[in-house]
């Protein structure tokens, strides 16, 4: 019962002790516990003030970052949009390539055509006119084996050509 009702002189021997421990405190330990919880607080101050402008840089960064990716994303969609333009392109030279091609083929095979026909012609006409020549030749001959009708035919032919 003496702790929870101490007795007056024990007060008293309590607070000189306190006050003793209190001065020892304050003249030794006070100063550096301060200095050293300053110390703290300024490094935590400091820390925070880092952590912010790391914030910020970041968030500027960042900010860059999407900004090269928009321009990336950009210089990529005129890069594709050239390279279709130059494939059309491209494409279409091909195709009046082709085209003037063919022409020229179908012209080519229209002259070829064109020749071979007349070829063709030349020969029927010399196969035709072999075939009647050797007709009239045979016709002749049987027609003129009489000497008489011969010389007649000869003199007849004699006269028409005088006339013309």
């Amino acid at each position: 019962m003496s702790l929870i009702n101490p007795g007056f002189g024990l007060i008293i021997w309590m607070t000189f002790a306190f006050l003793i421990v209190l001065f020892i405190l304050a003249k030794y330990a006070w100063k550096p516990i301060m200095n050293s919880l300053k110390e703290r607080e300024d490094s935590i101050e400091d820390a925070l003030r880092i952590a912010d402008e790391t914030r910020k840089e970041m968030e500027n960064l960042k900010l860059d970052n999407e900004k090269l990716l928009k321009e990336a994303k950009g210089e990529r969609d005129a890069i594709l949009r050239e390279a279709r333009k130059i494939k059309e392109r491209l494409i279409e030279e091909a195709k009046e390539k082709a085209n003037t091609e063919a022409a020229r083929i179908v012209e080519s095979a229209k002259q070829r055509i064109e020749t071979e026909k007349g070829r063709a012609m030349t020969d029927i006409k010399n196969t035709i006119a072999k075939y009647a020549l050797e007709i009239a030749e045979k016709v002749m001959k049987e027609e003129f084996k009489d000497k008489k009708k011969q010389s007649s035919y000869i003199e007849k032919l004699l006269d028409e050509t005088r006339l013309n």
